[in-house]
């Protein structure tokens, strides 16, 4: 494999300020669209064509203001980066885009995709770790080279490649948008699978903020089942409500019990530890 040529340092090792606007450049030419395939290793697996609005208009405006970087493939040319200038540019009716060629590896391409969608935050999570997978698996590199390579720490990488770990309905959620890093996190914690399964329903069926994920993870992860409130007969539904907010918050089962002359509000615990850190989170609060 060839030098990665300082490639963790970003597009910019590819293509210069000056080659983005000199068109007498070496490599620099106007390709017919039609000649350019997408990078193989592109991770990201979906592109929203209402995402590409904006660019589609701009291109019909302004043209394509960076070339494309591509390699030569045959009679062909490869996408290295700038997939989405040439969907747009499809869309936008163009039969020529600007280019530039790079002599590139096939083990490069996957690093190179990845670092663009990173800098320019274009994948989600589930994306990310799997275009991860892929540097350490497939190029043989550990998880702190791999970060290395595309300007992350090792901690950054295992903490996506973690995410893989999830059921394939919660991969699922992650790449439709449903869960986000915060809630994949979340699920993580829970070793139960059908608990982890009564999580993510809860976290989509109620809207839950990553806090409340975590908060009602916690309990689960201690033997809990997912947060029940009283349930006594005539009991007011904006008491039922208000206990399980407040159970999500704390992370351990609330009741609220009304008397004529007021009420008391239990919060349940199951050991020392638990106790002390329901002391601590009520500090805070």
């Amino acid at each position: 494999m060839k030098s990665n040529r300082g490639l963790g340092r970003g597009l910019d090792s590819l293509i210069s300020s000056e080659e983005i606007y000199d068109a007498g450049s070496p490599g620099f030419f106007m390709c017919p669209i039609e000649k350019i395939r997408p990078n193989p290793s592109q991770p990201r697996l979906r592109i929203k064509p209402e995402s590409l609005a904006g660019l589609v208009q701009s291109i019909k405006e302004k043209g394509i203001l960076q070339p494309l970087v591509v390699c030569e493939a045959g009679d062909q040319y490869q996408l290295v980066a700038g997939e989405r200038r040439w969907r747009a540019a499809q869309r936008a009716g163009l039969r020529n885009v600007p280019v530039v060629i790079k002599d590139i590896s096939p083990d490069e391409l996957l690093e190179l995709a990845l670092i663009e969608n990173i800098q320019r935050q274009d994948l989600n999570p589930l994306e990310e770790a799997m275009a991860y997978k892929r540097l350490v698996e497939d190029l043989g590199l550990t998880q702190q080279e791999a970060g290395v390579r595309v300007g992350r720490d090792r901690a950054t990488v295992a903490n996506f490649l973690r995410i893989l770990n999830l059921p394939v309905y919660a991969q699922e959620d992650l790449l439709e948008e449903r869960l986000t890093m915060g809630h994949a996190k979340a699920l993580l914690m829970v070793g139960d699978r059908g608990k982890q399964r009564a999580l993510r329903d809860e976290i989509i069926k109620r809207g839950l903020s990553v806090r409340q994920a975590e908060s009602l993870a916690r309990r689960l992860s201690n033997n809990g089942t997912v947060v029940q409130t009283t349930r006594q007969k005539g009991t007011d539904p904006d008491i039922k409500r208000l206990c399980e907010d407040l159970s999500l918050r704390v992370g351990a089962k609330v009741n609220i019990i009304q008397t004529k002359r007021g009420g008391r509000l239990e919060i349940r615990y199951s050991s020392n530890e638990e106790l002390e850190r329901l002391i601590e989170l009520l500090k805070r609060e």
